[in-house]
């Protein structure tokens, strides 16, 4: 019996399906699906920190996620990861970006959401993350 935890999916693989046939399946609800989806998967995979939603980012291969800013509202994180610049620019990161929302939203208890923006010139995504200290969950 082999153990799963030394084995790796090529990244060609990986991109095949996340960035041909997810967009050719998904078609124009692929950003909505994708957010709800990285929500779910934050329900099936909790991190009780920061620095989890981090390691889980690694693990999974969507990059390093790094926090940069910290406010009463919200908080302002940095992904980097090994996709080139023209892929950076096709892809989408709503799975990540609804990933990270949900789970701020189960650590401090309120609503929250997660806004991606592109930052080809660093060659990196941005999340904004804001939540509503009136809207408790």
């Amino acid at each position: 019996m082999t153990s799963n935890e030394n084995k790796t999916v090529p990244v060609f693989g990986y991109e095949i399906i996340r960035d041909y046939l997810l967009p050719i399946i998904l078609g124009k609800h692929e950003k909505d699906v994708l957010y709800w989806a990285g929500k779910d998967l934050a329900r099936k995979f909790p991190c009780t920190d920061i620095q989890l939603i981090a390691s889980f980012f690694e693990d999974a291969g969507w990059g390093k996620l790094t926090l940069e800013k910290e406010e009463k509202d919200g908080c302002i994180f940095h992904l980097v990861n090994d996709v080139d610049l023209l892929k950076l620019a096709e892809r989408s990161f709503r799975l990540e970006a609804g990933f990270i929302a949900q789970q701020l939203e189960s650590n401090n208890g309120y609503l929250t959401e997660c806004y991606e923006e592109k930052d080809e010139k660093h060659e990196r995504v941005e999340f904004t993350v804001k939540w509503d200290s009136k809207e408790k969950k």
